[in-house]
């Protein structure tokens, strides 16, 4: 033999020596030549990275062609990752770091056998260590090996690495929340709530929902997901989506600084907590939990201070409104009432009322579950109906203060409603609310408590029923060529529509959320005057309560409202979705 014939020989050896495994085999099925696959081993050895994702990247071959020819090859079962929905794969039967190294993904388990997707089934150390983790034996099916690293990624990453790609800004900063204990280093949940990256999302949440002016919080988890609401300008609009696995630790996190039980998770439970937003700047949040199928949901309420020193004018009362408002507070005794839905703005109406009535020479009152904003020189109480604080003891404590304003944050039942109405007719001025749709509704819905129809003449002086309309952006909103017909229908008088004004619509632009920024309020307001009292003694409807207030020229939200649109303030079609006709 001569010596070219011997090196051709020793050549040969060393390439069938140096191709194995995957490399191997799609040579001799004649998919790769040799020198294409000893040329990519060789680039795969040095960037550390696996033939097959070599392969593939390299252009020699689609990772779909290369994903079928293996299945092919080996008679194994194909996949399209595509159809998985990675929330329902097992969990916790392999390792994340065996997973991560090998690039392989556990589907599912059927008895002592595990079946995972590769995209190298000749790959035997990673069989063997599968087989020793899972103590199972192991099933191949082959799938698409770009669609593996991605969907590995995505389910091995820590909930501490997901939370660090949520906080990725270096420019983001954050103050302490204050008034919260220290952790007990003996408790078993002390790693759970200072766990850094939950630290820092929660923070990252708050002061968000602070900057975007959003009034809610939403921690919501669910059966294989997990998400993060904003209330905006009266809208919810999901945030963020965060691993499933800290809502335990996200929890407790929330329960310690806002002084609540972590160790309660069977009982609804409500709290508060403060937030530093500058050297001279905290912000109140009320904190509330409840238990649902899959986890805590808890909703964080943003209490503003500020806003009930805007004042009257920034409410959106018109003209006409705001006199008779101002009128009643200045009353030395009777009751104002407040009425709508839940976050309808009631509570910020009372405390504009109390901040104009707030002088050195008055003293007030209030009882509240629980005191939402924080006003100095008011006397607020915090109703605990386990500790025997209810709205009437705290009433009957009022009298004995020598108050001359008292506030009720809401009369739920006719004890509390007698103290305040005998409160209203001994000389004090009482502001509550009630739940009801409009404000002649709210007379009614006294007389159905039991309240006699004379205690309701002689002690409420005003209603007041309100809703909250989203503005329109003033930077990018349109006029709406809305149909004659549709404006009469809505509620507008031909002689209304005579005039130059025009309807503007919601665009949506950089400034704002979809067309909106910020809210406005949509009042009733309605004086208890002496034909209305003569209505309430001989036990009339609601329906002749409303006739004459509106001769009296009150008028309904929805007049209310087609008025906001007229100024262009809001959408018509924000006023027909927020008021009843």
């Amino acid at each position: 033999m001569n010596a070219a014939s011997t090196a051709s020989l020793i050549a040969q050896s060393s390439s069938n020596t140096a191709l194995a495994g995957l490399a191997r085999a799609l040579v001799s099925a004649g998919q790769l030549t040799e020198a294409v696959a000893l040329e990519t081993a060789r680039k795969a050895h040095a960037s550390k990275n696996s033939f097959v994702a070599q392969l593939v990247a390299s252009g020699h071959m689609p990772a779909a062609e290369l994903a079928f020819q293996i299945a092919q090859i080996f008679r194994t079962p194909l996949l399209d990752l595509d159809t998985i929905d990675p929330q329902r794969l097992p969990r916790d039967l392999l390792d994340a770091k065996l997973c991560s190294m090998h690039k392989v993904l556990p589907l599912l388990k059927r008895g002592n056998r595990l079946v995972v997707a590769t995209a190298d089934p000749t790959d035997k150390d990673a069989a063997e260590k599968i087989k020793f983790t899972a103590q199972m034996g192991v099933d191949w099916v082959i799938v698409e090996c770009d669609k593996l690293q991605r969907l590995v990624e995505a389910t091995t990453k820590s909930a501490s690495e997901a939370l660090d790609a949520f906080n990725s800004d270096a420019d983001f900063q954050f103050d302490e929340v204050v008034d919260a204990p220290a952790p007990d280093d003996k408790d078993s949940n002390a790693s759970e709530v200072e766990d850094a990256p939950v630290v820092k999302f929660l923070h990252k949440m708050l002061i968000d929902a602070f900057n975007m002016r959003a009034s809610d919080l939403h921690f919501e988890p669910y059966e294989h997901s997990y998400r993060v609401r904003f209330r905006i300008d009266g809208e919810l609009r999901e945030i963020a989506s965060p691993p499933i696995a800290i809502k335990e630790k996200l929890a407790s996190r929330i329960k310690v600084i806002s002084r609540l039980d972590i160790s309660e998770k069977r009982v609804p439970q409500d709290g508060r907590m403060k937030l530093k937003v500058g050297a001279d700047r905290v912000i109140d949040f009320r904190v509330s939990t409840l238990p649902t199928l899959f986890g805590e949901k808890i909703v964080i309420r943003i209490l503003d201070p500020s806003s009930a020193r805007m004042g009257i004018d920034a409410l959106g009362y018109e003209p006409e409104e705001k006199a008779r408002l101002l009128d009643a507070i200045q009353r030395p005794y009777g009751m104002i009432l407040v009425t709508g839905p839940t976050g309808s703005g009631k509570t910020v109406s009372l405390y504009s009322c109390l901040n104009l009535l707030n002088k050195p020479g008055v003293n007030i009152s209030t009882a509240e579950d629980p005191s939402e904003i924080n006003m100095p020189g008011v006397n607020q109480v915090n109703v605990n109906e386990k500790a025997g604080l209810t709205f009437a003891t705290a009433l009957r404590s009022f009298l004995r203060q020598d108050p001359d304003v008292i506030m009720v944050g809401e009369i739920r039942d006719l004890e509390t409603a007698d103290i305040a109405i005998k409160a209203a007719q001994t000389g004090h001025l009482v502001l509550s609310t009630l739940h009801t749709n409009d404000a002649p509704t709210t007379l009614t819905r006294m007389r159905n408590m039991g309240i006699a129809p004379f205690n309701i003449a002689s002690s409420v002086i005003l209603i007041t029923a309100q809703r909250l309309a989203r503005r329109l952006c003033p930077q990018c909103k349109q006029p709406h060529d809305v149909p004659h017909e549709t404006l009469v229908e809505a509620g507008y008088e031909e002689r209304q529509l005579n005039g130059s004004w025009v309807p503007y619509k919601a665009v949506g632009c950089s400034a704002c959320n979809n067309g909106y920024k910020g809210r406005v309020g949509i009042y009733q307001v309605m004086p208890i005057t002496e034909e209305i009292q003569q209505i309430i003694l001989r036990d009339g409807s609601a329906l002749e309560i409303a006739a004459q207030a509106r001769s009296e020229g009150v008028k309904s939200l929805r007049e209310s409202g087609l008025d906001k649109v007229r100024q262009g303030i809001t959408s018509l079609e924000e006023v027909l979705a927020v008021t009843n006709l």
